[in-house]
């Protein structure tokens, strides 16, 4: 029988404890992307350029104007998920810095790419969460860009959706501002527990979108990116990057989830929360 106590986040499960079996509704690895060069530039002038074998990416950094990333080079192994035609969802942990995990959307149709990269901080960083984000937007060397770039985007503003991650785990998500969301476990080791944490959200496509958030109890954070365009059936693939229960061992995992849309608040234009937030 499980000692968690809900009002004491003392008991709550670490990072680790959540893994196994939550990634049971994970897409499988496709390696589409092996045998490809997929080069970026940044608006600042960074490159980035990744070879992709069929489990490893080889990557060089070269640092633009006013990016103090100091250059480097190295392989790491990845994992890549197809979430719509020629669109792509990447993850690897860095190894030669291992509180550093890189998230890559690769859209070949549009030729953009959004990378979204997860730093754990230092503890003694106050009023932060352990686990930040950094957005960025670069497109592929090669290609003609086409369509909107990947942006911040207030639409899941208001809806109230289920996620079905296995047998055993279900959380539902309220999605209640640009800066804020609120999750409850309806299933699985932490049921009952509940909080809000922030979140930012990006469109990749019509429809398709990068939910990020980032927790204040537990140190992780978490990318994922969702088709909503079938509320019915949205497909989920994600990430999730922390510390173990030690506090000491970055712990990197992917998985994935279905969800289906509950509900949708519709609020006075006048009380719109999307007018409230300043994004992330």
């Amino acid at each position: 029988m499980s000692t968690m106590n809900p009002a004491d986040t003392s008991t709550w499960l670490p990072l680790d404890g959540l893994a196994p079996g939550f990634d049971a509704n994970k897409a499988p690895h496709t390696t589409a992307l092996s045998g490809r060069e997929i080069n970026l530039t940044a608006p600042n002038g960074t490159r980035i350029a990744h070879r992709f074998a069929d489990a490893e990416v080889t990557w060089t950094y070269s640092p633009g104007e006013g990016d103090p990333t100091a250059p480097a080079s190295d392989t790491d192994a990845y994992e890549a998920f197809e979430v719509d035609e020629d669109l792509f969802f990447v993850q690897f942990h860095h190894d030669y810095l291992p509180n550093e995990a890189v998230s890559l959307v690769v859209d070949l149709r549009a030729g953009r790419v959004l990378s979204i990269l997860s730093e754990i901080l230092p503890a003694d960083e106050k009023g932060r969460t352990r686990v930040q984000h950094h957005f960025g937007t670069a497109t592929i060397d090669g290609t003609a860009p086409s369509g909107d770039e990947p942006h911040p985007t207030t639409a899941l503003i208001g809806r109230r959706v289920e996620w079905i991650y296995s047998t055993e785990h279900a959380y539902e998500h309220v999605y209640l501002s640009e800066r804020w969301y609120s999750w409850q476990c309806l299933a699985g080791p932490e049921r009952g527990l509940a909080d809000t944490d922030e979140n930012s959200v990006w469109e990749v496509r019509p429809g398709i979108y990068v939910f990020a958030w980032r927790e204040k109890v537990i140190p992780c954070a978490s990318v994922t990116i969702a088709d909503h365009r079938d509320v019915t059936k949205i497909r989920s693939h994600g990430v999730l990057f922390g510390l173990d229960e030690s506090g000491e061992v970055p712990t990197h995992f992917t998985f994935g989830a279905w969800g289906r849309l509950i509900s949708v608040t519709q609020h006075a234009p006048e009380l719109e929360p999307a007018y409230f937030g300043t994004g992330a």
